[in-house]
């Protein structure tokens, strides 16, 4: 999905009502998924990412105790959320407590299809461990070249 990228500063308010930057509301359209993500982040799923990747995960075995945890993880930490008139979300709750999330927020897009949602003083700190030259090397060690 193209369109999820980009970095935008945004801040929650008191009700932990989120805006959702324009140029991404025009990709996910009224309502998407939001769930937990790897690194102490929020991930932003449209309902086509988020179909694709609740497929793969119903393909775990449910007998396998490591598929159920990681089951019950995205699951119990997901929720559909609508954007209201303002281009506003409301997180849940126990979501911003797992982020982190209380004021000034961090959306980037992932060039993935998909984009994360970082409490700013975390995502300065992650985002500040790469260097390009990492970036290129990682690239290269995988396959891709630039």
């Amino acid at each position: 999905m193209a369109g999820l990228i980009g970095e935008y500063n945004h801040t929650i308010d008191a009700k932990g009502r989120l805006s959702v930057p324009s140029k991404f509301r025009t990709v996910l359209g009224d309502s998407f998924v939001i769930s937990k993500g790897f690194d102490g982040c929020l991930v932003i799923y449209s309902d086509d990412e988020w179909n694709d990747f609740s497929d793969k995960l119903n393909s775990l075995p449910s007998f396998d105790p490591q598929a159920r945890q990681i089951k019950r993880f995205f699951g119990s930490g997901a929720s559909r959320v609508d954007i209201d008139s303002h281009g506003r979300i409301l997180v849940p709750a126990p979501l911003l407590e797992y982020a982190g999330l209380t004021r000034d927020v961090t959306i980037v897009g992932t060039a993935d299809g998909r984009a994360e949602v970082w409490d700013t003083s975390r995502w300065n700190s992650e985002n500040g461990n790469v260097s390009p030259e990492d970036a290129a090397k990682n690239l290269f060690e995988r396959g891709i070249v630039i």
